[in-house]
């Protein structure tokens, strides 16, 4: 199993909506599969994932306008994972340890 599957968790407002119905966003490598997706949040959340929905996501193009001309270049592309989880669990991310 990789040690960096997870990358961090993606917290936006469209997310939190879909917290309720026991689904959350990470950041994966974006060579890791659904298995090494899924043991990674076993392990680290302690839950048992119900389902897994992956995307890739195409990084965007960024430019910059300077002196000596136009500079272009992009993000890098990463992956995106949506997890469901079981029944009467939840993730707690702000949670104090």
């Amino acid at each position: 199993m990789k040690t960096n599957v997870l990358k961090q968790p993606l917290i936006t407002e469209k997310m939190s909506m879909l917290a309720n119905q026991r689904q959350y966003a990470f950041e994966v490598d974006i060579n890791a599969n659904k298995i090494e997706i899924q043991q990674a949040i076993e392990k680290k959340f302690n839950v048992d994932v119900e389902s897994i929905r992956t995307v890739r996501m195409k990084g965007k193009k960024k430019m910059q306008l300077t002196r000596r001309g136009r500079f272009e270049g992009r993000r890098p592309h990463w992956k995106k994972a949506i997890i469901t989880l079981k029944e009467g669990q939840e993730i707690d991310f702000f949670q104090e340890e």
